[in-house]
């Protein structure tokens, strides 16, 4: 029931000013990123097949141990910006994405597919189409969480216009609620339903039962997929939504969207941006794509 408090507790103004999280690549970290593409492609080796080991990093691979940091340890978030990525195919993005990534975690699937890389494009669906994502779609999205630790992006193309993205610290929103409604940060420990993604492959549930704040060994965890709880109170054997649960996730929606609690950025080709899902939650505006298709907003994203 106290404040939470440390480096990952950040408003929108405080992470404008910090310095921790992000960085920009230099001449002779472009050359490293290139010799160890370089390397992997001459050597043939499929890309998810490629190691840590398999892309060596003598120099920046230390940055990217600081990355490691932040995510875990600092803001939750870090902005690894300047790779020429317009020099390059988007297949050998994608090999240098996936190279990069190898030295912070390692991927996992994205889909029922087993998509270890995952094009975040708007593909056109009608609305009401089952295939229908939030990543392959033009719209707007509320602030949420993936299913994984962390998610990365790297953009290829940015939209004609829209398309920015958001960044709150959840610990942040847990206090602000704890200020203004601690009977409601109280019911926001308790489980919600939620259906199962279509990712979690290892259940044949078609539902599972989580908080959306929770402490783990001492640390604090903040979880929300909305999408995922609005359907699951859908479900006929499953209890209604209550009038509290509800006025406890239209405040985290509220608080949120407020400007001086989330962070706004606009990734520009080449720039990577990494998420811890569970100290902090993201989201992206709307939209507005190029008439010609190599132009259109194109990011690959890893889990």
């Amino acid at each position: 029931m106290r404040e939470i408090t440390g480096p990952s507790v950040w408003r929108s103004g405080e992470l404008a000013a910090r310095t921790d999280w992000q960085y920009r690549l230099s001449a002779q970290d472009t050359a490293e990123l290139e010799r160890a593409l370089e390397a992997v492609l001459e050597a043939g080796l499929p890309m998810e097949q490629i190691k840590k080991e398999d892309f060596p990093l003598p120099t920046l691979g230390a940055r990217l141990a600081d990355v490691q940091h932040a995510l875990e340890h600092g803001s939750g978030s870090f902005f690894l910006r300047g790779w020429p990525s317009q020099r390059f195919s988007r297949q050998d993005n994608a090999v240098l994405f996936w190279g990069v990534s190898r030295h912070l975690g390692t991927p996992i699937s994205q889909s029922a597919k087993g998509e270890h890389l995952f094009p975040v494009q708007d593909a056109g669906f009608k609305m009401g189409d089952a295939k229908a994502r939030g990543p392959n779609t033009s719209k707007g999205l509320n602030f949420h969480c993936d299913r994984c630790d962390v998610i990365g992006f790297l953009c290829i193309n940015q939209a004609r216009s829209g398309g920015e993205n958001y960044l709150v610290s959840s610990p942040a929103v847990h206090n602000e609620i704890l200020k203004r409604r601690p009977d409601l940060r109280e019911e926001l420990y308790n489980p919600f339903y939620y259906t199962t993604h279509n990712v979690d492959t290892a259940t044949s549930d078609p539902w599972c039962h989580q908080p959306i704040f929770a402490a783990v060994d001492g640390q604090f965890v903040g979880y929300v997929l909305r999408v995922l709880i609005d359907r699951a109170y859908e479900l006929p054997e499953l209890p209604d939504m209550t009038d509290r649960q509800r006025e406890a996730l239209d405040l985290i929606d509220a608080v949120c969207a407020e400007p001086s609690m989330h962070y706004e950025l606009r990734q520009e080709p080449g720039d990577m941006l990494f998420i811890n899902n569970f100290i902090n939650f993201h989201s992206r505006s709307a939209f507005e794509d190029h008439a010609e298709p190599e132009r259109k907003r194109l990011l690959y994203r890893i889990w």
